[in-house]
């Protein structure tokens, strides 16, 4: 049973400032995360707004908003497949589980000036 959809879109040259800025992206990314983005080259920056807006839609499939749930906590990682999957720790973990949630399915897609994010919560 669905328990949440979020859906979030970032324009992806608000990454590209952010690359630029010292120590932002790593507020906002796991370093693994940020170090698989960063590997992609110049599409690092589509990479990055796809997964800030992973962690947006997650927040709004909670339906709770960000308070006490750390970015960082919320991380996009591919599968050797290429498909990508939340994974959860600390307070985004905590989150779920007191949401009545067992999992989280995502989907992103980037083209030209956006990225966009949905996700999908299952009890």
């Amino acid at each position: 049973m669905i328990a949440g959809v979020g859906v979030d879109l970032v324009n992806i040259r608000r990454m590209e400032k952010w690359q630029k800025v010292p120590g932002l992206p790593e507020r906002f990314f796991d370093p693994e995360e940020l170090s698989a983005a960063l590997a992609r080259g110049a599409s690092a920056a589509s990479s990055l707004a796809a997964r800030f807006a992973a962690k947006e839609a997650f927040v709004k499939a909670l339906g709770s908003g960000f308070e006490g749930i750390a970015l960082k906590d919320i991380m996009v990682k591919n599968k050797p497949s290429g498909q990508p999957e939340l994974i959860l720790f600390g307070t985004a973990f905590k989150a779920l589980e007191n949401s009545g949630a067992k999992s989280a399915h995502i989907s992103l897609s980037h083209e030209r000036d956006y990225a966009i994010a949905m996700v999908v919560l299952e009890t």
